[in-house]
C-alpha cells in the first residue's frame, strides 16, 4: 500500500501553550486534525469556562487562514472547583471535559488535585451534565517507583472513583503501561484511553541511547518494552474506546536541555504520520482509520469529521529545529526520517 486516505482525523490530548509559543506550534496541528482537545495547564491554568472562552479565541487566532480547526477547551480541576461551574461548561458548547491532574504529576500540576474527595461534588456535576473527566493517571507517592506510577494510581485511585460514580465519562489520558490498558478493556463503555505515538515507538532504552536525552523525556515517562508492545498493541487493535491524542508538548530547547529538563515530547509537526508508522509497522493500516478519527469523536459524542486526507508511504527529513524567537523547539525526530508523508506538504522546509 503506497498511499491511504483516512477521514481527517482528532487530537484528543493537545498542548499548544500560549503566546508567542502557541503561534508556532498551532499551524503544525490545524495542518493534520480537524480538532484537538486543548490541554487547561497554562499559567496561570484555565480553571473557569471564561477563562477557556478566551484561550479558545487565542488559539483560532492562531489557526492559518487556509486551515479548518476546532479547538475542543477543557477546563482544570482543582479542589476549589465549583460545581455550578460543569453546568455553565456544558452550557458554552465549547468546554468539552474537565482535566484532573495530581499535585505535582507533570508540567503546570501544582494546581492540582491532592484529595480527589474533596472533588466529589464536582464528579457529581460532572456525571450529572456528562462531561467527561480527563485523567492524568500517575501518583505522586514519593514511596513509589517513577515507572510504577500509573498502576500504582489505577489500582489506588481511579478504580474507587469509578466505582463510586459509574455513569462518569472517563478518559486516562497517555496510558503507558499493561495494567492501564488491561483496566481499559475490562472496564465499562464509559471509560477509554488516548495512546501516544511516542508510547507505541519508544521503550525506556531511548532516553539513555548514547547519552541522556531530555528531548525524549516525558511525563508520563517511557517504560519498559513490555509495556510499550501492549500499549502498541492497543492502539492498533481496532478496540473502539483507545483512540489518538498525541500529547505532544513544545517546550523551548533552553528548558529541555537544562539541569532539571521539562517533560514533554513535540510530535504535532508529524503527528499523524508518526501514526501510520506505528500501524504500518503492525500490520494494521486499515484500522488507522477507527483509531485516529473514529473512535474519539464517537466517545466524546461529536460528529464523524466528513473531509479526507491523504498519507504517502514517501520518507521525509524531519528539520533539526523549529525557530522559537531567540530559542527553538527540537522535534520528535530531529534530523531523521518519517516514513510517511501528508500528500501536499513542504511546510517543514519553510518553517525550519
Amino acid at each position: 500500500m503506497q498511499s491511504i486516505t483516512i477521514t481527517t482525523p482528532d487530537d484528543f490530548h493537545l498542548h499548544v501553550r500560549d503566546g508567542e509559543l502557541m503561534r508556532l506550534v498551532v499551524p503544525h496541528t490545524a495542518r493534520r486534525f480537524a480538532r484537538a482537545i486543548i490541554m487547561p495547564n497554562l499559567v496561570p491554568p484555565i480553571v473557569s469556562t471564561e477563562l477557556a472562552r478566551q484561550y479558545r479565541e487565542r488559539i483560532l487566532a492562531a489557526v492559518p487562514s487556509d486551515a479548518s480547526f476546532e479547538p475542543l477547551m477543557t477546563l482544570y480541576l482543582t479542589e476549589q472547583t465549583p460545581a455550578a461551574e460543569i453546568a455553565v461548561a456544558k452550557a458554552s458548547g465549547y468546554v468539552h471535559a474537565v482535566k484532573w491532574y495530581p499535585v505535582g504529576a507533570t508540567t503546570n500540576s501544582h494546581h492540582g488535585v491532592q484529595n480527589i474527595e474533596k472533588c466529589f461534588e464536582v464528579l457529581e456535576a460532572m456525571q450529572q451534565h456528562d462531561l467527561p473527566l480527563l485523567v492524568h493517571p500517575e501518583t505522586t507517592d514519593p514511596a513509589v517507583d517513577t515507572f510504577d506510577r500509573e498502576a500504582v494510581f489505577i489500582d489506588r485511585v481511579l478504580a474507587p472513583v469509578i466505582e463510586r460514580f459509574p455513569n462518569l465519562r472517563v478518559v486516562l489520558e497517555h496510558v503507558t503501561t499493561h495494567q492501564g490498558v488491561q483496566f481499559v478493556q475490562a472496564a465499562s463503555s464509559r471509560v477509554a484511553a488516548t495512546i501516544t505515538a511516542h508510547h507505541c515507538l519508544l521503550n525506556r532504552v531511548a532516553l539513555f541511547e548514547g547519552g541522556l536525552r531530555p528531548h525524549h523525556y516525558c511525563l508520563p515517562i517511557l517504560k519498559r518494552e513490555e509495556h510499550r508492545v501492549a500499549v502498541m498493541e492497543a492502539a492498533t487493535s481496532g478496540h473502539p474506546r483507545f483512540f489518538l491524542g498525541t500529547d505532544s508538548a513544545p517546550h523551548a530547547r533552553t528548558a529541555k536541555e537544562a539541569a532539571c529538563g521539562c517533560a514533554g515530547i513535540y510530535t504535532a509537526h508529524a503527528a499523524i504520520e508518526l501514526y501510520a508508522e506505528v500501524f504500518d509497522r503492525a500490520g494494521t493500516l486499515d484500522k488507522l482509520e477507527a483509531f485516529a478519527s473514529l473512535n474519539g469523536a464517537k466517545f466524546y459524542g461529536l460528529p464523524r469529521n466528513t473531509t479526507p486526507i491523504v498519507l504517502e508511504r514517501k520518507a521525509w527529513n524531519v528539520p533539526e529545529s523549529f525557530s522559537f524567537g531567540k530559542d527553538a523547539i527540537v522535534p520528535f525526530r530531529a534530523g531523521c526520517q518519517v516514513g510517511f508523508q501528508l500528500v501536499d506538504g513542504s511546510e517543514f522546509e519553510r518553517l525550519a
